[in-house]
């Protein structure tokens, strides 16, 4: 279970390609829900399985509600 920068990057990537929401010029500003990715609440518990099942942790787990891919990056150079 890798936490390295890329492969988080990867996996919420995918993710958001899987439910065809991956915003045009996505990068670690990218807001995930209004104005960005546009995350519903269910689709925002599902990245947060996909991350826990794929990197054995997740920053929504620990009442972590991050608001771009460059919070999420942060949690796991934290981790």
């Amino acid at each position: 279970m890798s936490t390295a920068p890329a492969d988080v990057q990867k996996t919420v990537t995918e993710f958001l390609t899987s439910i065809d929401k991956l915003p045009e010029g996505f990068g670690a500003d990218t807001p995930l829900y209004a104005d960005g990715a546009e995350l519903d609440s269910l689709e925002t518990a599902e990245l947060s399985a996909t991350l826990e099942d794929v990197h054995g942790s997740d920053p929504y787990s620990i009442g972590e509600m991050p608001q771009t891919l460059g919070e999420i990056l942060a949690f796991y150079a934290g981790a």
